[in-house]
């Protein structure tokens, strides 16, 4: 839907997309209008000033319900010609141009009228006649423009104060009581290698208090944080007998473009596979951290102290890539490697790398999210999508909004008829909104399909997620309230495959959270019942204990 047309421009929003602030003006507008009219009927019998002021007051009053009127009918036209029509369909809402004109042209006069009873309340209006009980004119004149003026300017300026003070908490600090435990802070010199962070180590104390280790289980620590350098721990896992790489996942603008480079590069690794693709951005975060590992002698020293232990390499979603990655290469020198990559990125390895992952890299999916379906060519896929069912749309986008919020607030979707319903789905194969200077024309990673007119090959080679992917799925989501819901999962072994689109959907975003991620993982093991179903066909041997 192109923006509307004002002024001899264009603006970045349609004609469909005024429902919700027409709303909100109305719930302001209404309540101010009441309350003046009624202030106006219950004082009437009491202005009878000298001088014409009483005149004067009455003759302000009545103008400003009158035009208050005006704008509420004008915003409720509004609000209703938006509802009208679909997405693609502007014709039934023709007549928005015209009555945002009008909107604008109030605004000039109710900004005056509103100036006149704010200077009427600054000077004041003296009258001496006094009623029965006593109670001056004055008093009353000046209750009544107090609160026209009022209820006009002070209550929308209230409502962005109320905004601005919401500001919540530092992350660090969010959450925490007089019942909480403060982070275990350590100021001395330790005998660990700690790089960065802050004067009172409370960013390493957090990690004691999540991960259950000893100031002596931990090798390096570095908050090191830079574009294509990631933050990265070397700690003993006694336990498990492990020697455990750490990788941290995005949590800054660095992290952030580092996931933007998205390009593809040739990793150069000692082994034996051909056509070795991999994320530019991630791999040059990787080849830092085995520089680091490498060079400064930091996994020489962990196996110094630890030398029958096994190495493993984890991460969370930046950080799964990277750990990914670091495995394939401290393979040649590890053959022991194990990697598990936590919501990897899609977009990461070439086809050839992903089947030698398999044998000693394991990804953990949880539901539908985004991450893992992530890469160049799935965004494509996603633009494509989304343009031809926004083309094919027969409802007004404040319903579909609405019964998002519906769904994701109680749970329960939408059975309607919807435009993907019937004789409909052919309709989708065609090309539709300019989609072939859209997409086709312009778009170097738009990968050759049978509906594509695209004849060269896609500048951006396909790639894939690492390892073997166990996806964690939501048994029952039926009859969930919103956040208060306590979620089943299930856990079984997955294809590539079913992560080669971008699934749109409430927890899109929320599954890829790594304390979400954590529960479900919790709730699968605590589960008895719960088992991984493997494939009868080629199952390599991989340790995901």
């Amino acid at each position: 839907m192109p923006g509307m047309v004002l002024f001899g421009r264009r603006w970045a929003i349609a004609s469909d997309d005024l429902v919700f602030p027409g709303l909100f003006e109305l719930f302001l507008r209404v309540p101010c209008e009441i309350g003046i009219l009624t202030l106006y009927l219950m004082h009437r019998a009491k202005r009878d000033c000298a001088d014409g002021v009483s005149y004067l007051v009455s003759s302000y009053l009545i103008s400003l319900i009158i035009l208050l009127a005006v704008v509420i009918c004008t915003v409720a036209a509004i609000v209703c010609v938006s509802m009208k029509g679909t997405i693609c369909n502007p014709g039934p809402r023709k007549s928005m141009t015209k009555l945002l004109y009008i909107r604008l042209a109030l605004f000039l006069p109710e900004m005056l009228w509103a100036s006149l009873g704010a200077a009427w309340i600054a000077h004041g209006i003296r009258c001496d006649k006094t009623v029965e009980n006593g109670i001056e004119i004055t008093v009353i004149v000046r209750t009544q423009i107090w609160w026209s003026v009022t209820l006009q300017q002070v209550l929308p300026f209230s409502v962005s104060n109320r905004t601005i003070s919401g500001i919540t908490r530092s992350p660090a600090w969010a959450g925490l009581d007089s019942n909480t435990p403060a982070p275990i802070c350590r100021s001395r010199t330790t005998e660990y290698d700690l790089i960065g962070g802050d004067p009172l180590n409370c960013h390493f104390g957090s990690i004691l208090q999540t991960t259950g280790l000893q100031y002596r289980d931990f090798i390096h620590i570095s908050f090191h944080d830079k574009v294509y350098e990631l933050p990265f721990l070397v700690a003993l896992d006694h336990r498990k007998e492990s020697v455990v790489v750490a990788v941290r996942g995005t949590m800054s603008l660095q992290d952030i473009l580092t996931d933007l480079s998205a390009e593809s590069e040739v990793l150069d690794i000692q082994c034996e596979v051909q056509d070795c693709w991999a994320h530019k951005g991630i791999s040059q975060a990787a080849r830092y951290v085995y520089r680091r590992l490498i060079n400064d002698g930091i996994l020489s020293q962990a196996f110094s102290i630890a030398p029958e232990y096994q190495l493993v390499i984890v991460g969370h979603s930046l950080g799964g890539g990277a750990a990914a990655l670091l495995a394939i290469m401290l393979r040649a020198s590890y053959p022991q490697v194990r990697g598990y990559a936590f919501s990897p990125p899609r977009g990461l390895l070439s086809k050839s790398l992903y089947e030698y992952s398999k044998n000693f890299i394991v990804s953990v999916v949880l539901g539908k999210d985004v991450i893992p379906r992530l890469s160049v060519t799935n965004l494509e896929d996603l633009k494509k999508r989304i343009l031809r069912v926004i083309a094919n749309c027969n409802k007004p986008k404040y319903k579909i909004l609405l019964q998002g919020c519906r769904y994701e607030l109680f749970g329960v979707p939408d059975n309607s008829p919807t435009e993907l319903d019937g004789d409909n789905q052919g309709d989708l194969t065609q090309p539709l909104l300019g989609e072939q200077s859209l997409l086709t024309h312009w778009s170097p990673a738009y990968s050759f399909s049978s509906d594509s007119p695209l004849d060269s090959p896609p500048k951006y080679p396909p790639l894939f997620p690492p390892g073997r992917i166990i996806h964690l799925e939501e048994e029952d989501t039926s009859g969930r309230f919103g956040w208060c819901s306590t979620a089943q999962y299930s856990a079984k072994w997955s294809h590539e495959a079913e992560f080669s689109k971008i699934l749109i959907g409430p927890k899109m975003l929320t599954d890829h959270v790594p304390d979400v991620l954590m529960r479900a993982l919790d709730s699968v093991v605590s589960d008895t019942a719960a088992c991984i179903s493997c494939p009868a066909q080629e199952v390599p041997n991989v340790d995901v204990a």
